[in-house]
């Protein structure tokens, strides 16, 4: 399936030069290894934007602004309310140590007034307006709030970094191309002598393209590697030396497996389009000028 991978020791004379030898295979590793990095996050944002949506799809607050006195009546009203999967009242000293991360010491101070807040889990399907109306009934002034209204901000900000990632990978795939592109080029240029002795003899177009298509292959497929080894060895000082798809924000997994096998497959669907590019770009060449 790959032999046209294989050169045999005339077709490498025809072209002289090692595999590693010119800048191609080094700016595509580079190109590469700045792809796998971008796809990684762009993919790591997008499960954890999933995580998280669905992690507070069914939560809800209740806030009263007049502190713990009529928290118990929000408790009690929540405790017959239909729909109701688990109700928890948040401590104060847990709400006065978040204010204390964010305000410094007078976050902890006593006499900071607090207000009551109540988490609430409710079960699928369960309807949400029923149950604020509820607790409104019997605590007048209490809000309930929806956990993904109060996130939705942020999880925006992550989808849109997603889609940018996204774009940025695309955009660098385009230029990775222009460079096999330029570099088909400057290898046409630089053996056409060679070229002129073989169209002399009766070599086709498509046979010589399909030297500088191998050599371009294997340049893209060498630097391709090694460009994902080099993001993968990154990924994984950036975990803290842990597999990158352990469970590690909002309780979900920052890639999972088939996220893995795509970025490991990054190199391979590079080395096809370079091929496919520089094959296309050389018979452009040679049909124009030869």
């Amino acid at each position: 399936m790959l032999d046209w991978l294989a050169a045999s020791p005339a077709e490498r004379r025809l072209l002289p030069g090692g595999r590693l030898q010119g800048p191609t295979p080094y700016v595509i590793a580079i190109m590469m290894f700045v792809m796998v990095v971008i796809a990684a996050a762009g993919l790591a944002l997008a499960n954890a934007a999933g995580v998280v949506a669905q992690g507070v799809e069914s939560r809800f607050s209740v806030q009263i602004a007049d502190g713990a006195a009529k928290a118990p009546l929000a408790l009690r009203a929540l405790a017959g309310a239909p729909g109701v999967a688990a109700v928890r009242p948040v401590p104060e000293s847990e709400m006065r140590q978040t204010l204390e991360r964010w305000l410094g010491p007078a976050g902890a101070e006593a006499d900071l007034p607090l207000p009551a807040l109540i988490d609430v889990d409710l079960k699928p399907g369960a309807s949400p307006q029923a149950v604020a109306a509820r607790v409104e009934k019997a605590v007048p002034g209490a809000r309930f709030v929806a956990h993904e209204v109060m996130l939705a901000p942020m999880l925006r900000a992550i989808r849109s970094l997603t889609w940018l990632s996204f774009a940025l990978v695309l955009l660098i795939a385009a230029a990775t191309a222009a460079a096999v592109v330029l570099a088909a080029r400057g290898a046409l240029d630089t053996n056409r002598s060679t070229i002129e002795v073989m169209h002399g003899i009766g070599a086709t177009d498509d046979q010589v393209a399909g030297l500088f298509q191998r050599k371009i292959a294997l340049d893209s497929l060498t630097g391709g590697l090694a460009g994902a080894a080099a993001a993968g060895v990154v990924l994984l000082l950036v975990a803290g030396g842990r597999a990158v798809w352990v469970e590690d924000f909002a309780g979900g997994p920052l890639l999972e497996i088939g996220d893995v096998l795509l970025l490991a497959a990054l190199p391979l669907i590079g080395t096809i389009v370079a091929t496919l590019v520089a094959r296309q770009a050389v018979l452009r060449a040679l049909r124009s000028s030869l």
